[in-house]
């Protein structure tokens, strides 16, 4: 039996808040012309999501929305069972499903879900509930994606769990259901592997933090509409940001009143992070230099005086903060001028690394480096937002697996 393509059950939450099946005929075909219990599911749904935009960050909106949006559909299309008749064996399947979905369900990139048309929110054809990750500049190798080598990762079958448990919690306190499978089903999901290899911390070198720097300050002395490059590298990697803390969200914008200097002469950096927690970071001196400049160069005081509203990183048209996608091609621009500079000086091998490195990188790169330096894993932990010491030190505490390689390799062959 052939399985239908998917569609999109959900808009962004602002749309949700407001949201009228008259705005949205697609979608209300579609739910009218299924099982009478669609309707009734895609409400819980609806409910579970509100509920999540509410009270948590707008990634794990973004994140719950994708996986009850996939959960949903599995059911309506190729299940065709209600979720109080699921068990465990159900979910088992559903796993199954996650691992290997068909090739109409994957899409090659992130598309909108609905389309604006003539008033109406219309169903994007473009749009599948799964995506195949594409190596970077794999168009401009010429290589063609083959959706058949679509597999998640780890991760991603973590938060499929994470996303339906939470969805049947939420369903259970509302007492729409009264048992939670996926919860079961967990444990003996055979896609799981247990993991005892050496965790590799995704951060750049000295070396190759070296060539991003030089970069950016270049690329800044050059031409000042770089200083906001230069800013954001620095900020990310010296202070341990996420890219969502140095971005404008829907519910905090961060200003730079934000940073602000204690009695004693220290500066701080409050933060608004994940698990919507406010923290303040330590500041240090060697980056209150680029923060003059940047400051500067936008016409600013050289320091941040209390009260003031102006966006830490304002946007290049418009007024307000930037989002975390434009502050993401910010970065990716340096590191794409930086491997090419490496690449001619150092080597492809030597380079590598810096085609393939994300925002998070900085942040890996700039606690790794911290550690190195032998500073105490307690402070470090609080100016990275660990809610344990232990997450710092499974994370980036690698000295026992840098002393096991340097003995390795020393054994020969013969």
């Amino acid at each position: 039996m052939t399985i239908p393509k998917p569609v999109p059950l959900y808009p962004t939450y602002t749309e949700l808040k407001d949201f009228s099946f008259d705005d949205y005929p697609d979608l209300k075909e579609f739910l009218e012309t299924g099982e009478p219990w669609w309707m009734s599911h895609w409400h819980w749904g609806q409910e579970f999501l509100s509920y999540t935009g509410r009270n948590k960050s707008e990634h794990t909106f973004t994140r719950f929305r994708n996986e009850t949006e996939r959960f949903l559909l599995w059911i309506f299309l190729v299940k065709s069972i209600p979720m109080e008749r699921l068990r465990k064996a159900d979910i088992l399947e559903y796993a199954d499903f996650c691992w290997q979905p068909p090739a109409s369900w994957i899409c090659l990139a992130n598309h909108e879900k609905f389309l604006l048309n003539n008033g109406r929110y219309i169903q994007n054809s473009s749009w599948a509930p799964y995506k195949l990750k594409l190596p970077k500049n794999s168009e401009a190798r010429g290589s063609t994606p083959d959706k058949r080598k679509y597999k998640p990762s780890q991760q991603t079958l973590t938060s499929t769990f994470t996303g339906i448990i939470a969805f049947y919690k939420y369903l259970m306190n509302e007492e729409y259901l009264y048992g939670n499978p996926a919860q079961i089903a967990k444990s003996d999901c055979r896609h799981f592997i247990r993991d005892a290899q050496v965790k590799e911390i995704r951060r750049l070198t000295e070396v190759q933090w070296q060539y991003v720097f030089n970069t950016a300050l270049n690329l800044a002395d050059e031409d000042p509409i770089y200083e906001r490059s230069l800013f954001v590298i620095c900020a990310l990697k010296t202070l341990f940001l996420r890219i969502s803390e140095l971005s404008e969200r829907r519910n905090w914008t961060p200003v730079m009143s934000h940073f602000w200097q204690d009695s004693d002469g220290n500066w701080w950096l409050k933060i608004f992070g994940k698990g919507r927690k406010l923290r303040d970071i330590t500041v240090p001196t060697s980056f209150i230099d680029y923060l003059k400049r940047y400051r500067i160069y936008r016409g600013l005081s050289p320091l941040p005086s209390l009260g003031e509203n102006h966006p830490i990183v304002e946007k290049i048209r418009g007024q307000g903060g930037m989002t975390s996608r434009q502050l993401t091609r910010i970065v990716q621009q340096v590191f794409e001028k930086a491997y090419e500079t490496m690449r001619l000086a150092e080597g492809e091998d030597n380079a590598r690394k810096l085609k393939e490195a994300s925002t998070h990188w900085l942040r890996h790169t700039g606690a790794s480096m911290e550690i190195e330096r032998g500073r105490a894993l307690k402070d470090l932990s609080e100016d990275l937002g660990h809610s344990s010491m232990a997450t710092t030190d499974t994370v980036y505490v690698q000295t026992e697996n840098r002393v096991r390689a340097q003995s390795g390799k020393s054994r020969g062959v013969k």
